[in-house]
């Protein structure tokens, strides 16, 4: 089969496209052949090393597909049946071994390209606004990069549940995209001197004194300016550090700024169990037939130019979500 490889920790260039052998189930597995690969941020972690993990291996660890073959001991899969999963490693390739208690069935309905976008981005946008900090009416929220794969989608699911979302982007066409998604004002943060100093003041303006929460995925860039976003004893999500990885904090911060919080939650603690895994799934799928979650892929990509998608996603040119097709 067809694969990328990453050769070592570095930049996209060392992701090539090589021919591997074809993966066999084992117990408890599926062989499933890939429609769609999703491109993520911690893809490019891995890659890069902030991360550890062995070099040389198969990038990815989401997608969607059809299982071909199944492993001893899989009861509740079969041959022919469409999946999509978030975390089997190695799925930048052309087949990919899925564990059956961790593949989502996907329902008639829901193209194979949604499926494979809506994993890891769908049920962390879904576990930030559903159980970090269960959102209700009357809740105002920051959230940054709110044209991208996360936001995009947490924004839909934020308003849907009554919150009140006041997303940053760095431009214009991200805003457009940020206010359909329904965010309520958005802030062009490219167009701030100081991010840290002029930001807080117009959440607090457009939030009338304060975010409840911040849902923060970008990282250094962005902490400090969420922190001062927010109103007594208000919650920073810090879900993802795409401009890097932010030092550590004086907690003493916390207490002067209003008796604060943060968290810093990662998607699998949110799906621990394949009960809650496949709810989460379900929730999202069921968005999508009922025509009241849109998904949006923004970049499509051969297999062969994963470092292409890799290099237009840490240079924020993408929104919405990537994918890589076989």
């Amino acid at each position: 089969m067809k694969a990328i490889q990453a050769r070592a920790a570095g930049d996209p260039d060392v992701l090539a496209l090589v021919d591997l052998p074809d993966p066999e189930p084992g117990p408890g597995e599926l062989l499933v052949e890939v429609a769609a690969a999703g491109v993520n941020f911690i893809d490019t972690y891995r890659r890069s090393g902030v991360y550890p993990v062995p070099f040389p291996h198969v990038p990815g660890s989401e997608g969607a597909g059809r299982v071909v073959a199944v492993g001893d001991g899989v009861a509740d899969v079969a041959a022919g049946d469409r999946v999509a999963w978030s975390d089997a490693a190695g799925s930048y390739a052309e087949r990919v071994l899925v564990r059956a208690d961790r593949a989502l069935p996907v329902p008639d309905g829901v193209p194979d390209d949604v499926a494979a976008a809506l994993p890891l981005q769908g049920m962390t946008a879904h576990y930030l606004v559903a159980s970090t900090f269960p959102l209700e009416p009357g809740h105002q929220v920051l959230l940054h990069a709110g044209a991208g794969g996360v936001g995009l989608l947490l924004t839909q699911l934020a308003v849907s549940r009554g919150a009140r979302v006041v997303s940053t982007v760095s431009t214009e066409e991200k805003a457009e995209l940020a206010r359909a998604a329904g965010a309520a004002e958005v802030i062009r943060y490219d167009q701030l001197e100081d991010l840290t100093r002029d930001l807080p003041p117009l959440v607090r303006e457009a939030t009338d004194g304060g975010a409840h929460v911040v849902y923060d995925g970008v990282g250094r860039a962005t902490f400090d300016a969420s922190l001062a976003s927010l109103r007594r004893r208000g919650l920073l999500v810090l879900f993802g550090g795409s401009s890097g990885q932010v030092p550590p904090l004086d907690l003493q911060r916390l207490n002067a700024a209003g008796s604060l919080f943060v968290t810093r939650p990662t998607l699998g603690d949110y799906v621990a169990t394949t009960e809650e895994l496949r709810e989460r799934g379900s929730a999202l799928f069921d968005a999508v037939l009922d025509g009241s979650l849109d998904v949006r892929i923004g970049a499509r990509f051969p297999l062969g130019e994963a470092a292409q998608a890799h290099r237009d996603l840490e240079g924020r040119r993408t929104t919405g979500k990537v994918l890589l097709e076989p």
